[in-house]
């Protein structure tokens, strides 16, 4: 990771690293079509199965890793310690999820400062799910603010201050990520809502999976307009049991009907087979029109995703 006390790039690079981009910011700048897979940190001590992964997923190429932050509101390690023990162990590059479900603004300023100072530049802003999905139901959500008012906080940490104004010192080096929803019919209010983001100081934005390569191409062709890269997210489903927890459990996730018939009238023997289809579909898209995918393994099955990584890769 680099140098904490660097100064952010600027968009002017040398001939060297615009023929040889090596970090996500100097990639998606160069215009290179970025693949990431993300990996959920443990809920106990042993992160060894999700070394594993990332190990395999290094091996096939991948440019990053996204570390998730507690996704369905199930505790794991905290996705800023997963993101530096895997570079410090593999080198791999990470993307941070970070919620503000779980913090109020001390703690996301000593968070995100501590985070810097140990060399994470990439963050992608979430709101976060709330604890009852995950059966937290005596859990109180924080939400001290909101995904665009922790983008903004990363734009001002990188203007070299904190959020009320406050000298931190120096100018840090954040590339800021926004997340985005291809799946919701309320597509006007979810443009706004990215609009606001970009006014905030957003550098690129991850969408939320999604399962419908007409509906992807459409927005895709619609956030055009704000002239910033976006990566699609892809989770291949692998059993009837999960399509069934998508469709019905999982907020901001859709599956279009026909695909949905597809899996459930696939049998268990084939509905693999019929996932993989789909995110290819949705892959196919994303190589056309987006700047990057990012692939989500099911319940640490990493092996048959390696073929939809190979593809990505090109």
């Amino acid at each position: 990771m680099d140098n904490p006390t660097e100064q952010p790039p600027t968009t002017a690079r040398s001939s060297t690293t615009a023929s040889q981009p090596r970090t996500l910011r100097e990639k998606l700048e160069a215009g290179r079509f970025v693949v990431s897979v993300e990996i959920d940190p443990p809920h106990g001590l042993s992160p060894r199965r999700a070394l594993e992964g990332v190990s395999l997923f290094q091996r096939a190429n991948v440019d990053c890793i996204n570390v998730g932050d507690s996704p369905l509101a199930r505790v794991r390690m905290s996705p800023v310690a997963m993101a530096v023990y895997l570079h410090q162990e593999l080198g791999v590059e990470p993307i941070v999820h970070y919620t503000t479900r779980d913090r109020n603004l001390i703690a996301i300023h000593a968070d995100l400062v501590g985070a810097h100072v140990l060399g994470v530049r990439n963050v992608l802003c979430l709101r976060g799910d709330p604890p009852a999905l995950g059966g937290h139901t005596d859990v109180v959500a924080v939400w001290d603010v909101g995904s665009v008012q922790l983008i903004r906080m990363l734009r001002m940490l990188n203007e070299g201050v904190d959020w009320t104004g406050k000298s931190v010192g120096h100018t840090a080096s954040f590339l800021i990520g926004g997340s985005a929803n291809p799946n919701t019919d309320e597509i006007k209010a979810e443009l706004n809502l990215m609009r606001r983001k970009v006014e905030a100081g957003a550098h690129f934005f991850m969408t939320q999976v999604i399962y419908d390569p007409e509906r992807l191409e459409r927005f895709l062709d619609r956030t055009a307009k704000f002239k910033l890269p976006i990566i699609v997210g892809i989770l291949p489903i692998l059993s009837q049991r999960q399509a069934e927890f998508l469709q019905y459990q999982a907020p901001g996730i859709t599956i279009p009907d026909e695909a949905f018939q597809r899996l459930l009238s696939a049998g268990e023997d084939r509905v693999a087979a019929e996932g993989l289809a789909i995110a290819h579909d949705v892959l196919a898209v994303a190589r056309a029109k987006a700047a990057g995918v990012y692939i989500v393994p099911s319940f640490g099955r990493y092996e048959p995703l390696l073929d939809l990584v190979a593809e990505a890769k090109g």
